[in-house]
């Protein structure tokens, strides 16, 4: 496998190169315009193979109190290959704060590897997404 390239602070993040991968990892409906306007608002690290974007990790924050990643993605084939944890890592050290998020109980250890502590609980209260 080539060696995976990593991009901090990914501005240049297509919506649409974001959207093919998410619908990979979490098959659904996106919108182009409302996921361009949901990646300008986040720090992305991004992982490539080649061309190819294989990870993703956005983390929201307002730059003092509070940051929160609001998903890491990385493709079925890629997993279990480090890259997951180095995503976690680089979005830790960009974020201007301490991080803070829900996990789904399968992945707490995950979390728990690259140092993470469990902390509150997370609550939901859905919408459907805007088309």
């Amino acid at each position: 496998m080539p060696e995976i390239q990593y991009r901090t602070y990914d501005c240049k993040l297509d919506a649409d190169i974001f959207i093919c991968m998410a619908n990979q990892v979490w098959p659904g409906t996106y919108n182009e315009k409302h996921t361009e306007e949901a990646l300008k608002k986040t720090i992305n690290t991004t992982a490539w193979d080649d061309d190819k974007l294989v990870g993703c990790v956005r983390v929201l924050s307002d730059g003092y109190f509070f940051g929160t990643v609001s998903e890491i993605l990385v493709l079925p084939e890629y997993r279990r290959k480090g890259i997951g944890k180095k995503l976690m890592e680089l979005a830790f050290d960009t974020s201007p704060t301490s991080l803070f998020f829900g996990a789904q109980p399968e992945v707490c250890g995950f979390y728990e590897k690259l140092g993470y502590e469990k902390s509150f609980q997370s609550f939901r209260k859905g919408k459907p997404r805007k088309q």
